[in-house]
C-alpha cells in the first residue's frame, strides 16, 4: 500500500518518525531526513510497517529511502505517472533503480554520493501546474508566519 501524506496529517509520525535523526538512514543514504512542512511524502506500507518514502517539494525529490529497491521502484513508478519530476538531487545509492526507470541525469560527476537526475523538462502547461502549487505553498508559509508572528504577540503579553 502507498500512502500519500504531509507532516500535517494525523498518522504521519506513526509512520515516518522514527526515520527523522536516524544515524542508519543517514550512513546508508548519506542524506538527513527532515520533515519540512512543505513536502509531500509517499510512504510505502508493508506488513503495516514503513518500507520505502520519497518526499517532494516543488516537483524535485528531497529525500529518498527504502529496505528493498522492490518497494522503491513501486513507490517511484506511482510518483512517475502522477507528476513529471524536475531536477533532484539524490543519493546515488538507487542508481541502477533511477537508469531502469528511465530517469534522466543532470549529473552524475560533481557529488560524491549523490546524482541530479529529472523525468523531464517541464512542459508550459506543467509550469503552470507547478506555479499554482508555488502559490499553495507560498499561502502556507503565510499562514505559518502569520501564527508565528501572533504567537510572539502573545508571548509577550
Amino acid at each position: 500500500m502507498i500512502l500519500k501524506m504531509t507532516n500535517k496529517d494525523e498518522d504521519f509520525y506513526k509512520y515516518m518518525g522514527k526515520f527523522f535523526g536516524s544515524r542508519i538512514v543517514e550512513k546508508q543514504t548519506n542524506d538527513r531526513i527532515y520533515d519540512d512542512p512543505y513536502k509531500t511524502w509517499y510512504i510505502y506500507i508493508y506488513d503495516e510497517r514503513p518500507v520505502a518514502f520519497v518526499s517532494i517539494e516543488r516537483n524535485a525529490i528531497k529525500n529518498i529511502y527504502t529496505i528493498k529497491e522492490k518497494y522503491l521502484e513501486e513507490l517511484l513508478e506511482e510518483i512517475m505517472h502522477e507528476r513529471k519530476i524536475s531536477s533532484s538531487i539524490v543519493t546515488n545509492l538507487y542508481i541502477n533503480l533511477y537508469e531502469k526507470l528511465g530517469f534522466e541525469f543532470l549529473d552524475r560527476e560533481s557529488y560524491k554520493n549523490f546524482v541530479v537526475i529529472y523525468t523531464s523538462k517541464i512542459k508550459e502547461d506543467e509550469k503552470d501546474d507547478e506555479t499554482e502549487e508555488n502559490n499553495e505553498i507560498k499561502k502556507e508559509e503565510n499562514k505559518d508566519n502569520e501564527l508565528a508572528e501572533e504567537d510572539n504577540r502573545l508571548a509577550m503579553i
